[in-house]
């Protein structure tokens, strides 16, 4: 469960595409979106992290350009994202897949994570701290969310993955609870075309 943003090295899992692109901590959401909640913001950035954010203004939405942190500097607030088509980091990524609008609770769910399903920034209140994707189009204010990719395999997820075999099945699907609130830690391969094109 997470309570901060994907740390450590083994965030990035394709040996590229990269383009990096440097914008400011203003220009990236859902960093530091605590608007509703009482307590304040939830997601800071800091050095060493690496969440999948969306670009520029919500107003765009869900037409936003995507991106996963390489680097930030704290002290000039500049954050360095790798904006590359079809990219793959490990994120964490809530299985929800609809909000009630009125409740704004979880009504429906993913209970087969398999490679190719869709993958949103979601800037809803009811992602933990540390988390900015769900499987939801929309948020749970009823605004589309943009899309950031596609969900795939890990580099050590394939079947019978290196000499020798050293998975004997693949780690995908993945199954959560049925109906069930879950937060899974996945591979997302990221599209930067607002799903105009495909896989």
């Amino acid at each position: 469960m997470p309570n901060h943003f994907i740390t450590g090295t083994d965030w990035e899992q394709s040996s590229g595409p990269i383009i990096s692109r440097m914008v400011h901590l203003t220009d990236v959401w859902p960093e530091g979106d605590g608007s509703e909640l009482p307590a304040g913001d939830k997601d800071h950035l800091a050095n060493g992290d690496h969440p999948a954010f969306a670009i520029g203004s919500k107003a765009n939405r869900p037409n936003n350009l995507v991106g996963v942190v390489m680097t930030y500097e704290d002290d000039a607030t500049l954050v360095i994202l790798n904006m590359a088509d079809k990219f793959i980091s490990r994120q964490w990524v809530l299985n929800v897949t609809h909000y009630n609008t009125g409740s704004k609770a979880a009504d429906g769910w993913d209970n087969n994570l398999a490679p190719g399903d869709p993958v949103y920034v979601d800037d809803s209140a009811l992602l933990p701290a540390g988390m900015t994707l769900s499987m939801a189009p929309l948020n749970n204010a009823g605004s589309p969310n943009p899309l950031f990719g596609y969900i795939w395999y890990c580099q050590g997820d394939y079947a019978d993955e290196g000499v020798g075999g050293k998975n004997h099945a693949a780690k995908l699907p993945v199954v959560p609870v049925y109906n069930t609130t879950t937060e899974v830690l996945l591979c997302v391969m990221q599209v930067n075309d607002s799903g105009q094109s495909s896989l």
